[in-house]
């Protein structure tokens, strides 16, 4: 390190380092899983490639934790350091009488708390260890950082529990009403460290409000691309709703007015999910149209399942609506009312 990092920069580096982490861990499936599980009745010899997708998603604390030590620019040594002690204390690796299991993600703020630690420990210690770096490093961050990371994380998951439980009081509401909520309530944790994921199956998220959480996700995805389509690249820009709109998480922070017209998009997509009934498990929940969970579990549980109608409607609902206002009220918020620009959007990846 050259120079003494400011608080900002230390913060935006952890920041920008789970919000690619995520995407990249997400991408896979997001492209390939719900493909590959439809034709492997057909095609046996797929079940290696989803185990393989699968297992990218657990892999998410290691990924984030190594490109926040890139975002560092630590050395590989260290980078790897962060990424170890990330993915022990995230949650996806659990062990029961040294068996050692791993499914889900993992809890995104801790992995976030983890390497923040991990980091300042790193950072403090500089270039102090020269040759002796391979063997101090990876031990001390691992058993420092990891086991800290790994006693906070039961209580950082209350934390997800919590706003579990606040947006479950809105399943009571009017459905109108609690789906416009609910709607715009995921459309914004999607792109925070909160996964929309846990909180779907904390409260058992399902039928019109699962709709509605993952029609309002659809609402930031589509957004944030369109938004931002001339100042990003194109890859970047499908990334938002193909893997996870979490990559402007950083964006976010920085500047939260961005997130105006994603707010009345997620609000007006909310009304459609009332309108439509449409439906949702807490399984898909969360998930928007990364890998088709949404639209795929909506037509599923619509009356006569796989029809024409029902696709079209899944197309309208879980897509065609949210470019649709996505356009409209990014017309309002640089035309009309001109407080935003493409530029608040660019995302230097």
């Amino acid at each position: 390190m050259d120079k003494p990092l400011s608080p900002k920069t230390f913060f935006m580096n952890i920041l920008n380092g789970i919000a690619l982490g995520t995407v990249i861990v997400l991408i896979p499936g997001a492209l390939l899983s719900e493909l590959f599980k439809a034709l492997l009745s057909t095609a046996p010899f797929l079940q290696i490639a989803i185990n393989a997708l699968t297992l990218s998603n657990s892999m998410m604390g290691i990924v984030v934790g190594i490109l926040i030590g890139i975002n560092f620019k630590f050395s590989p040594i260290q980078s790897a350091s962060v990424g170890l002690a990330t993915i022990f204390a995230s949650g996806a690796v659990t062990f029961d009488q040294g068996t050692m299991t791993i499914a889900g993600t993992g809890d995104v703020i801790n992995m976030g708390l983890t390497a923040t630690v991990a980091c300042l420990l790193i950072i403090l210690l500089g270039n102090k260890l020269k040759s002796y770096t391979i063997l101090i490093i990876p031990p001390m961050i691992l058993i420092i950082a990891g086991i800290l990371g790994r006693l906070t994380l039961p209580y950082v998951t209350m934390i997800t529990t919590l706003i579990g439980q606040g947006i479950a009081q809105l399943l009571n509401l009017q459905p109108i009403i609690m789906c416009i909520l609910i709607a715009v309530i995921f459309s914004v944790l999607i792109v925070s460290p909160i996964t929309t994921v846990g909180i779907a199956l904390a409260i058992s998220l399902s039928g019109i409000g699962s709709g509605a959480a993952n029609i309002g996700i659809c609402a930031t995805g589509f957004g944030f691309a369109i938004m931002g389509w001339h100042i990003n690249s194109t890859g970047t820009n499908l990334a938002h709703f193909i893997g996870s709109p979490k990559m402007s998480m950083a964006n976010v922070v920085k500047k939260p007015k961005i997130l105006l017209p994603i707010i009345c998009s997620a609000a007006f997509c909310g009304l459609l999910a009332a309108f439509w009934d449409i439906q949702g498990t807490p399984m898909s929940a969360g998930f928007g149209f990364s890998g088709l969970v949404g639209p795929i579990n909506y037509i599923n549980l619509a009356p006569g399942g796989f029809t024409i109608v029902n696709t079209i409607k899944a197309i309208i609902a879980f897509a065609g609506a949210p470019i649709l206002f996505s356009f409209i009220f990014k017309y309002v918020f640089t035309k009309v009312i001109p407080i935003l620009k493409e530029e608040d959007y660019y995302l230097d990846i």
